[in-house]
């Protein structure tokens, strides 16, 4: 079966959802399908189902632009987020649009027909072959098959039960059982309140260094009284903009005073504790937002380690035990549910084999053009959220630009865009950024690189990013356009 569409969006997640809705605002010219390998969209929203799964951003600007997140609560839980985004699908008329339980298998640039020859397995197993004028990629940066799980010494021997968080067993009872959590990032740290509060015996907090966590109020009591007396848009506008301002001064002070903004971190923690639980266990040996700053609403881990229900242990696995884990300092924890929030495998087009005919396309060497295009790559790009701000954020701005491409390209009569690569810009860091977590580091072979200056550098810096995405003209040195098969480079002109 051979079809022909217009633009392919790869994936119904979050970026997905938000790029088809701005194309359906912007580009009402331009037909798009989206393709989904699982059942139902929300991707990350749809895929993790452990105790307590929420936002670490607030929701004022992990929603949308154009639709208010209409609720109070700062972070949400993950089925208030798949219910946002059911009502995204719903108004601007998606899920006809979305061919659910579609797998790509791979992706081919043919230069002589100017159109990507896709391969996809349908749901029935069946291959078909698509063509599309445009490839835009969605699929966020981790694999959905499995998470990343290492393999602990003596692993074998445990007799209870080990979960990954990236699989949870669908009404998993964990009641009156002693559960290990080995980690201390986000899904850990969401984890061992949910549980604790969930009936089980006792909650441990396994973890080999600390992180940085701040506690952040679960409720915007400014946010509710404003939308009791103005417009909807215009208090979610104001929110959004605080807080867009509040999470951009932390991370610049993260940059300019670090020994500032950790005392003030630890002194947050150590007022929570009480003296209950040894600092030790939450004094990074690194600077905040080297690695991703955690949040947890109004404390809730620190009140459940208070309680004693949880503990938290700082040391290194020895091996694991019929019955637990021994720690290398002599210590034993003795378990019958450990739970490996490790983190994410990283992948980058969800695993799609793209080539440029023919020859493979090897993502760790290209660069993102103003973060979006994928350098030397005819007609594709991808959205890749913020490391130190909402994700959403940054769908928002691509999107944005990505229908302004499109645009201009409708107006001008062209079929095919390439931004130019330099191999001179190329850097070692990715677009991730120089954060030292472990799943960044394990990127290092799969993510686009980090350019040296504009317009290839990735700042994660949003609201430079927006002016810049605002304001880019496409008649620059870089972006070269075809027009009905005769090649033509716009004039020379620096991106404003």
């Amino acid at each position: 079966m051979e079809k022909h569409i217009d633009i392919l969006i790869v994936g119904a997640g979050i970026s997905g959802i938000g790029l088809a809705a701005h194309l359906s605002k912007n580009c009402p010219q331009r037909q798009f399908d989206i393709i989904e390998r699982r059942e139902s969209f929300g991707g990350t929203w749809d895929l993790f189902k452990y105790p307590g799964i929420r936002s670490d951003s607030d929701m004022s600007t992990f929603g949308f632009n154009f639709k208010p997140w209409q609720k109070a609560n700062v972070l949400a839980d993950g089925a208030s987020i798949k219910g946002y985004l059911s009502e995204v699908v719903d108004e601007y008329n998606l899920k006809n649009k979305i061919h659910f339980k579609h797998r790509v298998l791979s992706a081919n640039y043919d230069s002589s027909l100017s159109k990507w020859v896709v391969q996809i397995e349908d749901a029935h197993q069946k291959k078909q072959t698509w063509m599309a004028n445009f490839v835009l990629g969605c699929t966020g940066y981790y694999n959905y098959d499995h998470g990343f799980q290492p393999n602990f010494p003596n692993q074998a021997a445990f007799k209870g039960q080990l979960i990954h968080p990236q699989y949870w067993p669908e009404n998993f009872d964990y009641k009156d059982k002693k559960v290990v959590i080995i980690g201390s990032g986000a899904t850990a740290i969401t984890l061992v309140p949910a549980m604790a509060k969930g009936g089980a015996a006792h909650v441990t907090m396994l973890q080999r260094s600390p992180t940085y966590i701040a506690s952040i109020p679960s409720v915007d009591f400014v946010y509710d009284k404003m939308r009791k007396v103005l417009p909807e848009d215009l208090a979610y506008k104001l929110t959004r903009a605080r807080n867009i301002g509040m999470q951009r001064g932390i991370y610049a002070l993260a940059q300019k005073q670090p020994k500032l903004l950790r005392r003030l971190l630890l002194k947050s923690i150590e007022m929570q504790l009480k003296g209950k639980v040894d600092m030790k266990h939450f004094t990074p040996s690194y600077n905040p937002w080297d690695q991703r700053l955690c949040v947890v609403p109004d404390g809730d881990l620190f009140k459940v380690l208070r309680s004693g229900k949880a503990s938290v242990e700082t040391d290194q696995i020895e091996k694991f035990t019929e019955n637990g884990i021994q720690l290398k300092s002599g210590q034993h924890l003795d378990a019958d549910i450990i739970v490996s929030a490790t983190g994410l495998e990283i992948q980058i087009l969800g695993g799609i084999k793209a080539t440029i005919d023919g020859k493979p396309m090897d993502t760790s060497k290209h660069m993102l053009y103003q973060g979006i295009m994928v350098s030397d790559v005819p007609n594709m790009a991808m959205i890749i959220g913020y490391i130190n701000a909402s994700w959403t954020l940054k769908v928002d701005i691509a999107a944005e630009y990505i229908c302004r491409m499109i645009n201009y390209m409708d107006k001008n009569g062209y079929d095919q865009v390439i931004a130019q690569g330099d191999q001179t810009e190329l850097m070692e860091d990715t677009v991730m950024g120089s954060l030292s977590s472990g799943y960044i580091a394990r990127a290092a072979d799969v993510m686009p690189k980090q350019g040296k200056h504009a317009p290839w550098n990735v700042t994660n810096n949003y609201l430079a990013d927006r002016k810049v995405l605002k304001n880019a003209r496409f008649d620059d040195s870089v972006l070269k356009f075809q027009k009905h098969n005769a090649q033509v480079s716009a004039k020379p002109k620096l991106v404003s």
